[in-house]
C-alpha cells in the first residue's frame, strides 16, 4: 500500500468530520488551526489542548503509526477510562471502506485505556452524533 502526504490525510479527516456530523465550528478549527476536540458523555466538546498529557500521547501515536488524529471521544467504561481516537491512516486504499463505516456509525479507532495502558489497542467502536460531538455506543 502506498503512503500519502499529511495534507491528503488532513483533507480526508475534514471529510470524515462532516460525515460524522461534528459541529461545523470544530471542523473549521481543525482545518485552519489543527485544533483537535474530544467529546464526552452526551457529545459535549472540549479542546484536547486542555489536557497536555493527552495531547503529547496523541502526538507520539501519530508519529509511531503514521496516522492523523482528528477527533476523540472520552468514555468511562467498566474496564477503565478510555479515549477513543478517530484517525486517518496513511494508506489511501483503506479510506473508502473507512468512510462507509463512519456513515454506518462505526469507526476504527485507537482506544487508549488511560487506567491500564497495556489494554490500549486499535479496534472498531460504535458511535452516534450528539450535541455537535459524538457518543460512543459500542
Amino acid at each position: 500500500m502506498k503512503k500519502v502526504p499529511i495534507e491528503e490525510q488532513k483533507a480526508e479527516a475534514i471529510e470524515r468530520m462532516k460525515l460524522m456530523k461534528l459541529m461545523p465550528k470544530i471542523i473549521k478549527e481543525f482545518e485552519e488551526e489543527n485544533v483537535v476536540h474530544y467529546s464526552e458523555r452526551i457529545g459535549i466538546l472540549y479542546w484536547i489542548s486542555n489536557e497536555p498529557e493527552w495531547e503529547e500521547h496523541i502526538k507520539q501515536l501519530e508519529k509511531q503509526w503514521n496516522i492523523l488524529v482528528y477527533h476523540a471521544e472520552l468514555s468511562y467504561l467498566e474496564f477503565g477510562t478510555c479515549l477513543s481516537l478517530f484517525y486517518v491512516s496513511s494508506y489511501k486504499e483503506e479510506w473508502k471502506r473507512d468512510r462507509k463505516d463512519l456513515q454506518a456509525g462505526y469507526s476504527c479507532c485507537y482506544v487508549w485505556n488511560m487506567d491500564a495502558d497495556f489494554c490500549s489497542e486499535f479496534g472498531s467502536i460504535g458511535f452516534r452524533p450528539m450535541n455537535g460531538g459524538v457518543k460512543r455506543i459500542a
